[in-house]
């Protein structure tokens, strides 16, 4: 189990990465390529706390299954190769799978277009005592949708409701509906994987020369790199606009995949412990019944 020095530096790499204020966010202002001061020398250190930040995680999941009152949601956008599936992978390896559950949302279905933005989200919440993670989510509808405008039109919206207000009509929609599931116990902590454009070419590279990765590359990859600098602007404004003291997010520099994984373990780390997670006290009578049935297991050979 880690120690109190581990966890210190564990909730004070989250704080590192965590904008508590929104409005005043720059994305110049971040470089994908940080390490917290954790370079190549320290990297023996870093795989120490992503363990123990493992271990913890481990730990205060079973307290929060157990406990069956708060729900956590991880909600990770990225850009292409930036490590969301693998960061997802190795964060949560420790975990208990059965009281985790992991959505991908990929382009929605036409059922998923004839529903409001939100709809096919909500329906994968997690229940009390769970830890839900969303791989993309309702942000596409300000990331993707806003930058290849096609993508709107598609969308079964009537005319009138496609002007230029719709995406500060957003903003206040997933400002609302995260207010909500914080007041009703929701945790939401949100993950930018930000990575640089010449880390993002590498690994496509990467993937082009290795048979073994091919299944991972698409002819989209290249289109969605085209309009980098719109999607920057993009990821910009959608911290500055829902970056939040119950729904905060994190711009984890994700460059280095092994800080990655380290600071995204933190940021979880850090939201369990807020909790104070306990396992649920045994009522009196029950612990009689608990007492009764020791006795008797033990007064018996087999």
């Amino acid at each position: 189990m880690p120690g109190n020095s581990s966890l210190k530096s564990l909730r004070r790499l989250a704080a590192r990465h965590c904008i508590g204020d929104g409005g005043k966010f720059r994305l110049k202002d971040a470089d994908p390529g940080d390490v917290g001061g954790l370079e190549d020398e320290h990297k023996e250190r870093a795989q120490e706390l992503l363990k123990d930040g493992v271990e913890r995680m481990a730990s205060l999941q079973e307290k929060l299954y157990a406990q069956g009152q708060w729900s956590l949601l991880l909600i990770f956008q990225a850009m292409d190769a930036a490590g969301k599936d693998s960061t997802i992978k190795h964060v949560m390896s420790g975990v208990n799978p059965q009281g985790c559950q992991v959505v991908s949302f990929k382009a929605p279905s036409q059922e998923e277009l004839n529903h409001d933005f939100l709809w096919r989200c909500a329906r994968a919440l997690p229940a009390r005592g769970y830890i839900g993670i969303f791989n993309r989510s309702y942000y596409e509808e300000v990331l993707a949708v806003r930058v290849h405008r096609d993508l709107l039109e598609a969308q079964r919206l009537p005319k009138p409701l496609k002007d230029g207000e719709i995406w500060e009509h957003r903003y206040q929609d997933i400002r609302a509906f995260e207010r909500h599931l914080a007041r009703e116990g929701t945790v939401v902590r949100k993950f930018f994987l930000h990575v640089s454009k010449k880390a993002q070419k590498k690994r496509f590279l990467e993937r082009l020369e290795d048979p073994d990765k091919h299944w991972k590359f698409s002819a989209n990859d290249l289109r969605q790199r085209a309009s980098w600098t719109e999607y920057m602007r993009a990821y910009e404004e959608m911290v500055r606009q829902t970056s939040t003291k119950h729904a905060p997010w994190y711009v984890v520099p994700a460059d280095h995949k092994w800080y990655t994984r380290l600071a995204v373990a933190a940021a979880i780390v850090d939201a369990l412990e807020e909790l104070d997670l306990e396992f649920p006290k045994v009522p009196r009578g029950k612990k009689q019944e608990l007492d009764r049935a020791r006795r008797e297991l033990l007064s018996k050979r087999s």
